[in-house]
């Protein structure tokens, strides 16, 4: 399955919007040529041990957010996890799958943050992959584009065993942030766009990148809350504030309203279902946004951290736990709108 010489070119353009740039990250980096045989081992999604997350390892702390019948759930979700080695200190450019304590982070902030939200509507698929460090952005023509390709080829990988080992058929919600977002982007149109799994693909929630409304030749961005087989995607900042480096860096992406997931340009503090903390709580009601060309500017949030969230003006890192209750709610209507097509 490839990627036409247009799709290749869109996600040349995609790769370039660096998660650096978003986090407006001032940090120089020392750090070595990258070296195809210096990467870490290859992973063997056939092992269990190769996924941070499979229907049948949910931790404890995953599972007070999942289906409590989880044999009755008739989709999948795939979700691919943003970048987390953020270390300035950390040479290598790719994350081996071993790595314990980056492995922690997956689990107990990206998979509890993000993939949570999801477990409710079908069973969760979560790769480890060999993750690009943050690096790989501000340095692309200098050892990142090619630390980028190694992330996406595992993430490909895992997605090739997933559907002959796991899937069966079954509907696929796809999720995932940031880096993440730009591997996914490279999935759906390797895999879905224009192709068979077109027709098991429910929809696809994609974050944290600048995403084009053409980006795919048959995927569409969707409007409606539950519209089916295309994408949503956007990029949260805090009211007022845009990217410190380009203003209009994210103008003409793809800027889905997380709350109503319709064309409405503002929401109320009623309409916000919920945010998902570290706390593991949830507060409702607890933020409004407005829809600008690129951005969703979110109000600071009404939570007993509230002091602290007056001080950061990108709102990156909460662009799937901010609307955490509302993208669960929003995935099951628009499940059920599939499965209601199907049966």
């Amino acid at each position: 399955m490839k990627c036409t010489k247009k799709n290749k070119m869109k996600f040349n353009l995609l790769i370039m919007v660096c998660l650096i740039f978003l986090l407006g990250c001032k940090s120089t980096y020392e750090t070595q040529n990258f070296k195809l045989e210096n990467s870490p081992k290859k992973p063997d999604y056939n092992l269990s041990s190769s996924w941070a997350v499979l229907p049948s390892t949910y931790s404890s702390e995953f599972q007070n957010y999942a289906s409590k019948a989880p044999d009755t759930l008739q989709a999948d979700v795939f979700y691919v996890y943003p970048t987390l080695n953020l270390d300035n200190e950390d040479l290598r450019w790719n994350v081996p799958i071993d790595d314990i304590e980056q492995n922690n982070k997956v689990l107990e902030k990206a998979v509890l943050m993000q993939a949570s939200a999801l477990a409710i509507s079908g069973k969760v698929y979560t790769p480890f992959y060999r993750q690009a460090h943050i690096r790989s952005y501000r340095m692309y023509n200098n050892g990142g584009k090619e630390a980028l390709e190694l992330a996406y080829q595992d993430v490909k990988k895992s997605f090739e065993v997933y559907l002959k080992k796991y899937n069966k058929g079954r509907p696929i919600i796809i999720l995932s942030h940031s880096q993440g977002s730009s591997h996914t982007s490279r999935l759906l149109a390797d895999f879905f766009d224009g192709k068979e799994l077109q027709k098991q693909l429910v929809a696809a929630y994609i974050p944290g990148m600048r995403i084009q409304p053409d980006q795919f030749n048959s995927i569409q961005p969707m409007t409606k809350p539950g519209q089916i087989g295309g994408f949503v995607s956007w990029n949260t900042f805090k009211k007022g504030h845009y990217p410190k480096k380009d203003k209009n860096w994210y103008a003409g992406g793809v800027t889905s309203n997380p709350v109503t997931w319709d064309s409405s340009k503002s929401t109320s503090l009623e309409q916000h279902k919920g945010f998902l903390y570290t706390n593991n709580k949830i507060y409702e009601k607890a933020l409004k946004i407005e829809i600008t060309d690129g951005l969703v500017w979110s109000s600071n949030p009404k939570f007993s951290m509230r002091l602290f969230m007056s001080l950061i003006k990108n709102y990156h890192s909460g662009d799937i736990n901010l609307f955490w209750q509302d993208i669960r709610e929003n995935s099951l209507l628009r499940l059920k709108t599939y499965l209601k097509g199907i049966n």
